[in-house]
């Protein structure tokens, strides 16, 4: 019973000393929006990057009541709600490739990101570009209470426009004037001469121009890089380089990369967008036989005269012919002087061959090439051709004189003959 007084006496006294439910109701307050760029905000021209805009909602609610019968409220009048951002760039040479950023709530006090991608456009001037940043939100514009529990809230739409900077550094701005091919053949090493101007708003030093192979382009730079020292606006540069040109390309133009790395003048080292320049390039160097298929016979040895023509695009220097020799051939002399020769020009050389006396009568295909300087004085080899060599049958007076049994007939009446005259001079004598 004492218990039960004690519990009695206890909620009495929480009761009395317990405060009232408050509610609160702020009276006057918005959203407050501004933007930054956090991080960089330079970028080159033709440079593709990500800019991360931050926004602050510095809102303040000046003025609240707090009484019994308010209902708190879910919205404050300084909240940004559903907040869209749009990056805008028109008539910038900037491209935003993002689209609409949906960001969420910004409650009065806080901050959110959104992430962009632009791209600068590649002959973009220099200097500061203020691109839109449009903010597309809600924010509280009434709450009406009903009753002690039941709260209505009209919200309104609203935009904001806040400017965000981009800065275009200065750049070197590669153009190519002219390009000019020498000794460029497909097979073979020969130079390229490029004129190259600076169009770009930086004055550079130290600078190096520097050519690449463009993709799988035939065309591949053996000395790829030159010092052009200083390499300041509407500077120009010729420059020369030595390239190779595969053994598979055709007579065409093939492209190259050409690009320069260099110093700005506040001593920061930077390197230009690749240009892509056009190389000329030579047929390739050939040769043929001209002269028609040479005859022997079984058993013979003989000097073969085979007429070459240079059917190429590019002189040849020093040039040497080789036959190979193979049964039922052999030779001990099977190399012979060309020298040089120019595109259309022929040479004849001879090559002393035996031939096997036991020979098939046919036409024989030996292999033979010429090896030879290029202009930049580089060993190079042609393709494998064919000397053609046929093996005839003996003609008939060649074929009694080499029969055995004719031979021994003629020496039966050579001796006979022989005797026959001895014999006679021994019986005049008598």
């Amino acid at each position: 019973m004492k218990t039960r007084h004690f519990l009695i006496l206890l909620l009495m006294l929480m009761l009395v000393f317990s405060p009232a439910y408050a509610g609160t109701k702020y009276m006057w307050g918005i959203p407050e929006l501004s933007a930054y760029i956090s991080g960089t905000n330079e970028f080159a021209p033709e440079e593709e990057g990500t800019v991360t805009i931050v926004i602050d909602n510095t809102g303040l609610n000046t003025l609240k009541i707090v009484q019994s019968d308010i209902i708190d409220r879910d919205y404050i009048d300084s909240d940004a709600k559903v907040v869209k951002a749009t990056l805008e760039s028109e008539g910038l040479p900037i491209t935003v490739k993002s689209d609409t950023q949906f960001v969420g709530d910004i409650p009065a006090g806080s901050s959110a990101s959104a992430d962009f991608t632009i791209k600068v456009e590649k002959d973009s001037p220099a200097g500061e570009y203020a691109l839109n940043l449009r903010l597309d939100y809600q924010s509280l514009e009434q709450a009406e209470q009903y009753g002690s529990d039941t709260m209505r809230y009209f919200l309104s739409d609203k935009t904001e426009n806040i400017p965000v900077t981009i800065t275009i550094s200065s750049d070197v701005k590669v153009s190519v004037i002219d390009v000019r091919a020498e000794h460029v053949n497909v097979g073979t090493e020969g130079y390229i001469f490029v004129t190259i101007r600076n169009d770009g708003m930086e004055n550079a030093t130290k600078a190096v121009a520097s050519i690449t192979r463009h993709g799988t382009s035939p065309v591949q730079p053996t000395d790829g890089s030159v010092y052009i020292g200083d390499f300041g606006q509407g500077t120009e540069k010729t420059i020369k380089y030595k390239v190779a040109v595969s053994t598979d390309a055709e007579a065409l133009d093939y492209p190259v990369d050409i690009s320069v790395a260099y110093t700005k003048e506040n001593k920061e080292t930077a390197t230009s967008s690749s240009e892509i320049l056009s190389v000329p390039v030579g047929g390739k160097i050939d040769f043929e036989i001209i002269s028609e298929p040479l005859q022997v016979t079984a058993g013979d040895k003989k000097v073969l005269s085979v007429t070459y023509k240079n059917i190429g695009a590019a002189k040849v220097y020093n040039a040497q012919a080789r036959i190979s020799a193979v049964d039922p051939f052999s030779s001990n002399d099977d190399t012979a002087y060309l020298g040089d020769m120019e595109p259309g020009e022929t040479s004849v050389a001879r090559f002393e061959v035996k031939v096997d006396g036991t020979a098939t009568e046919k036409m024989y295909g030996l292999d033979s090439e010429i090896r030879y300087r290029d202009a930049l004085d580089n060993s190079q080899i042609s393709d494998t051709i064919k000397v053609e060599v046929d093996i005839i049958p003996k003609s008939g007076i060649i074929t009694m004189v080499t029969n055995p049994i004719v031979i021994g007939v003629i020496l039966i009446i050579i001796i006979g003959g022989g005797y026959y005259i001895y014999k006679k001079r021994k019986e005049n004598e008598q």
